[in-house]
């Protein structure tokens, strides 16, 4: 699996968790969404790694993401951000998997 973080992303990125200490996640959250399959794209920054998640590098930093979800997930992801909807937006060649994704900061 191949993630690419743009320059606006990662600027974002920095603004958002700056002086924090943590890892970023890409997780596929199924809270309220009715089964394990119906799911959403989501970052959250924690302080925490489990063992069952996989270590993705980047251009800028490692990526986490839990093994049993990658199957929802393209080879290769690109996390944007878009200052006209003030969101971060997961796209891959194919797709756009989250147009309007945000960063849940978890301590």
């Amino acid at each position: 699996m191949e993630i690419t973080i743009t320059k606006e992303a990662v600027q974002k990125l920095n603004e958002k968790i700056s002086g924090r200490k943590g890892y970023l996640k890409l997780i596929y959250d199924t809270e309220g969404c009715g089964c394990a399959v119906s799911g959403v794209a989501a970052l959250w920054f924690t302080g925490e790694v489990d063992n069952n998640e996989a270590a993705i590098e980047t251009n800028d930093r490692t990526v986490y993401i839990e093994k049993s979800k990658m199957v929802f997930f393209d080879e290769q992801m690109k996390i944007d951000f878009s200052p006209s909807t003030n969101s971060f937006q997961l796209k891959s060649p194919q797709q756009i998997l989250n147009a309007r994704m945000s960063l849940i900061i978890k301590e």
